[in-house]
């Protein structure tokens, strides 16, 4: 990125095996968060990828999407637009369900976060199979915004999470 010192993000990076059930080999973000140096380089990491686009706002994706999309709405100067697991926000709402390897789950966004032709950049911790993002894009689409942009800390790569948003521009700070 430019004007900022590169940083080996993959050292900050813990595996955690059988972790939420067998087989699964859990990405842990949390070393890197609690790392002052790594939590800020990956912070303006980000922001600096989405500097240019000028997002209306951030859609932060419940939890890990908040510690990261929150600081880098405040940086550009910028809303910050929560997407939680559903009946977690208080007014209207309008919800996406999709698949997961154990199960289904749903999303919720409020009626009125997002306004027509807004640009939006969403953020999460980790890109996987990309079923979670392509739901949050569902519901900022169907709110009328423009997916300007889609960051994460980490991208496992072997589970092609890529080709379920192919339409959108979407960048990654650490591959596996």
């Amino acid at each position: 990125m430019k004007g900022l010192k590169a940083m080996d993000l993959d050292r900050y990076i813990r595996n955690i095996p059988d972790f939420p059930k067998p087989g699964i080999q859990f990405k842990d973000i949390t070393p890197l968060l609690k790392d002052k140096e790594a939590y800020r380089y990956a912070i303006d990491s980000l922001t600096a990828l989405f500097r240019e686009c000028r997002p209306d706002a951030i859609v932060g994706i419940e939890a890990r999407g908040y510690i990261i999309g929150a600081p880098v709405a405040y940086i550009l100067g910028c809303g910050f637009v929560p997407v939680r697991k559903q009946g977690k926000l208080p007014a209207k709402t309008i919800s996406s369900t999709y698949e997961l390897e154990y199960g289904y789950a749903t999303l919720d966004i409020h009626v009125d976060a997002i306004q027509e032709g807004e640009k939006i950049v969403i953020i999460d911790d980790l890109l996987a199979t990309g079923g979670t993002t392509a739901a949050v894009i569902e519901l900022v689409e169907k709110l009328g915004g423009e997916i300007a942009g889609i960051g994460y800390i980490v991208e496992l790569e072997f589970l092609r999470g890529r080709s379920k948003i192919p339409s959108y521009p979407v960048h990654s700070l650490i591959q596996f």
